[in-house]
């Protein structure tokens, strides 16, 4: 935090200036905090936003139309603090569309020194900044589906979760949500271990092994490109992966038991269009789970329906009817 501080000192000097150069159309930057191409939540967001500005540009001249950048700030979590610190500093957006839990911590400090920049924050929870939209997602709802498939497909009734890193939704939320369902459906254990960051894929196999070793043999990885890793693990040992935040089958046919996905490209797609007509409720902090539209578990795909048992696949549709009438709720 410290160099934080010192950093923005610094940036402030430098793009002190900058308002005057703004120009009268408005001008979105999206910041990726990984990279799109290792991960499908973000490239969902950078769609959304760009489906969104391409539809609002359409048939005006030039100086009606929005500009939009897409910065990738990479793996590295310890450099998005000064990367998104540095598109604040140029004082020419006018939002910083992003998404990911921890976004609400970085953005914290570098709203005291440019208070006038916006943002729209997705998959996150900010609430009563003036200048901040969030849109946090039922993943309560996402890890409680995930946990109960779990516990109906383990056999050793041990299960497991890899995490990238602790954070608080995932403390607070998808841990103890899928611990629960996972018992719901028959597990006796969870097991809970960190990577220690999004990408380093031998290391999530190395736990994931551990894991198995300890008669695990269910495994949610939550870890970015480090999933790959304890996929491969998972299809070597013949156990299960459960998968989070999309359509994951493909990527181990046999193996991935399911899926819960968020809608984050038209989640994205909705907030921008409300930012360009003026519509947004800043300040607000809204939830959107599976009654709202906005997320969903993958009932359809053939390797679902010839992985999981008829039996099984009956009770988690059950489940999930419920809570989209709203006859159950999991928060």
């Amino acid at each position: 935090m410290k160099k934080l501080s010192i950093l923005l000192a610094g940036i402030t000097l430098l793009f002190c200036s900058c308002n005057s150069n703004k120009s009268n159309s408005k001008s979105i930057a999206v910041f990726v905090p990984g990279i799109m191409a290792d991960s499908p939540i973000y490239a969902m967001l950078a769609e959304g936003v760009t489906t969104a500005v391409d539809n609002f540009n359409t048939g005006k001249n030039d100086s009606e139309k929005v500009s939009l950048y897409v910065l990738e700030a990479g793996t590295n979590q310890a450099e998005w603090g000064s990367k998104i610190l540095a598109l604040a500093a140029e004082q020419k957006y006018d939002v910083i569309i992003s998404s990911n839990p921890s976004l609400p911590d970085l953005i914290t400090p570098i709203l005291e020194q440019f208070p006038n920049q916006k943002f729209i924050l997705l998959d996150a929870t900010m609430e009563g900044n003036k200048n901040v939209y969030t849109v946090c997602y039922n993943q309560a709802e996402q890890a409680y589906l995930t946990g109960l498939v779990s516990g109906y497909m383990t056999s050793s009734k041990k299960v497991g979760l890899i995490a990238a890193q602790e954070y608080p939704v995932m403390n607070n939320t998808i841990l103890p949500s899928y611990e629960r369902g996972a018992k719901d459906g028959g597990a006796e254990s969870v097991a809970f271990r960190i990577v220690g960051n999004w990408y380093d894929a031998n290391k999530g196999g190395m736990i994931a092994d551990s894991m198995i070793n300890d008669g695990i043999d269910v495994i949610l990885p939550i870890c970015g490109g480090a999933s790959q890793g304890v996929i491969n693990s998972a299809v070597n040992s013949n156990i299960y992966i459960a998968w989070f935040d999309s359509n994951g089958f493909s990527k181990a046919p046999g193996t991935v038991i399911s899926s819960t996905f968020m809608k984050q490209n038209e989640m994205a797609r909705i907030a921008t269009v409300n930012f360009l007509e003026d519509k947004t409720e800043w300040g607000k902090a809204e939830m959107a789970g599976i009654k709202e539209g906005f997320i969903d578990f993958v009932q359809d795909d053939p390797l679902y329906i010839s992985t999981v048992p008829e039996e099984i696949r009956s009770k988690l549709a059950a489940v999930v009817a419920d809570l989209k009438s709203g006859a159950l709720t999991i928060k």
